[in-house]
């Protein structure tokens, strides 16, 4: 999406100056805010396709900037970044309607991926989520694990409310040897939906059996 507009609210300068040059290298337009009220003042001003929002800021909360710029845009897209890598904060701010999250530190390459990524997509929570999660295990089943992982990516941007996406990347992280952000991403799906057996059935069989892997 060539010439989009994306804001920046974080109060760590250094942040701000990364992502700003980082993104502006890609032909993004890049303003910074430095909280959540500032924030809302230029979003006020200023049409803004993608809102980059730090969770934990002085004064007005993330959480609380991203429920006031949502009712200001309700077309905007908002990525939740934090450096405190909260998976209770993640799942509330993505059930107000955040498209994703970024957890600090990233590399810039991880920013402008996940950057490209929300850009381009349209966010479509009445799709088939069931049809996209089938897809990626039939990737993963052949092998092809990066282009699995890039599919369950896909279906949590476009269903941040379905627990099915989470458990799938959990499921796809802890196969390729990170059990520790497939923990995460297991914890994402119950907290999502604690009734999701799947879920629950891997949190446990990774909790108590460490060497054990999903399969596909």
């Amino acid at each position: 999406m060539p010439n989009a507009s994306i804001l920046v609210a974080d109060d760590e300068k250094s942040i701000r100056l990364t992502v700003a040059q980082a993104l502006s290298s890609q032909g993004y337009e890049v303003a910074t805010a430095i909280d959540g009220s500032t924030a809302l003042e230029q979003l006020k001003e200023t049409p803004t396709d993608l809102l980059l929002l730090d969770i934990q800021m002085p004064g007005m909360t993330g959480i609380e900037v991203l429920q006031k710029a949502i009712t200001q845009q309700p077309s905007l897209k908002v990525v939740m970044v934090s450096a405190h890598g909260s998976v209770d904060n993640a799942v509330e701010a993505m059930k107000l309607g955040a498209v994703d999250y970024l957890q600090k530190p990233f590399t810039p390459s991880e920013l402008r991926e996940l950057v490209n990524r929300v850009l381009e997509r349209e966010t479509n929570d009445s799709g088939d989520c069931d049809a996209e999660v089938a897809n990626a295990r039939k990737l993963a089943g052949e092998g092809k694990y990066e282009e699995a992982i890039a599919a369950a990516k896909q279906c949590i941007g476009n269903h941040p409310q379905d627990a099915a996406g989470f458990n799938l990347l959990g499921e796809l992280l802890e196969a390729g040897g990170d059990r520790s952000e497939a923990l995460k991403n297991y914890r994402v799906a119950l907290d999502l939906d604690p009734t999701y057996k799947a879920a629950s059935n891997n949190l446990d069989r990774a909790a108590t059996n460490p060497t054990s892997k999903p399969s596909f």
